[in-house]
């Protein structure tokens, strides 16, 4: 039996890599849920090594006070700005509980963001959380954004009342990068079998804008080895706020590999390998299935990067979990 892939950063579920300006930044949810903290390196591989500055702690008390869950760092530029100094915001989106009690079958979350003016933000300053406020007073988390036709676009995971389940999938326009502009439009709700296992939920949404579509992948059922991706798509010409204008795959596109022993795929981002060209799939993965207790518990969920491959159709081949996977380079000897 081949030997199981070895993870790029053990130990950090819900991934996000960005590149910008020629470096990688990294951020994700640390085993203790109760800090956001961001790595730098001039290249994927050495986000292993590369130093973890923490840039914001939850506090004792309030409504940030535990589960600090899947956070994403963004940089948007402000393109009526002529000078260096604001040229540019970045901005954490995460999601945090008022404590770990378990409300109407679900945790307390909602969606928060800070932000820093600096060129560097391991050095900050950073913001006080902002709310970022939606249609629903609901538990809600995972957001990302991403700029199409010079519109911010904001996709979330939230949970509505009326709708049997965790989370389903929205997407609003964004009139500051803190700010909804478009009542939100509802993508996806938990409906095939592969989507409903465990418990019924579509999250972590990352997006990726290739081969003349707009892809949206997302995770889905309960977060042991059933965990899995499933694939969202649209014209980029049409209106990404009508939900007609969208289509799903009827079957998950990423999913557990016993083959290579990593279980439980999903929570995944994208980004671009130094050649400047070949997409990457972040995503955090376990490797093995005999978990103690809630899976939330369980600290071993470690990020995995790999090259994603393209079909003549222009749709996205992610192959099998664990193959190809890119490590450390002290992994590699």
């Amino acid at each position: 039996m081949p030997p199981t892939p070895s993870p790029l950063i053990e130990q950090r579920a819900d991934p996000w890599i960005l590149k910008h300006a020629g470096r990688y930044y990294f951020i994700a949810s640390v085993p203790d849920y109760d800090r956001l903290e961001i790595r730098a390196a001039d290249s994927i591989a050495g986000l292993a090594s590369a130093p973890a500055t923490t840039v914001w702690h939850q506090p004792q008390t309030g409504p940030l006070a535990a589960l600090i869950w899947a956070p994403e760092l963004h940089y948007h530029e402000n393109p009526a700005s002529d000078t260096t100094a604001s040229r540019g915001c970045w901005t954490i989106y995460f999601a945090a509980a008022p404590s770990r009690d378990i409300v109407d079958g679900l945790f307390q979350h909602r969606m928060y963001a800070i932000s820093c003016p600096s060129a560097d933000p391991l050095a900050g300053p950073w913001s006080e959380p902002v709310p970022i406020e939606t249609h629903l007073d609901s538990f809600s988390l995972d957001a990302t954004t991403f700029h199409h036709q010079g519109t911010l676009y904001y996709v979330w995971a939230q949970h509505d009342p009326a709708i049997p389940g965790n989370t389903n999938l929205y997407i609003a326009s964004m009139g500051s990068p803190h700010e909804l502009a478009s009542p939100p439009t509802r993508l996806s709700v938990p409906e095939h079998d592969w989507e409903t296992r465990g418990f019924l939920v579509n999250e972590g949404p990352a997006v990726l804008l290739r081969h003349g579509r707009i892809f949206i992948t997302y995770s889905a059922s309960a977060t042991d080895e059933n965990y899995c991706m499933g694939l969202l798509w649209a014209d980029p010409e049409s209106d990404l706020l009508d939900p007609a204008n969208w289509s799903k795959s009827p079957s998950p596109v990423f999913a557990s590999d016993p083959a290579n022993a990593v279980y439980g795929p999903g929570h995944s981002c994208f980004t671009v390998a130094e050649d400047g060209h070949t997409d990457l799939l972040v995503y955090h993965a376990r490797t093995y299935t005999e978990i103690q207790g809630d899976p939330l518990w369980d600290p071993n969920r470690h990020t995995y990067v790999k090259p994603i491959r393209w079909r003549h159709d222009g749709f996205p081949d992610f192959g099998r979990a664990g193959e190809g996977t890119l490590a450390p380079p002290s992994r590699r000897d």
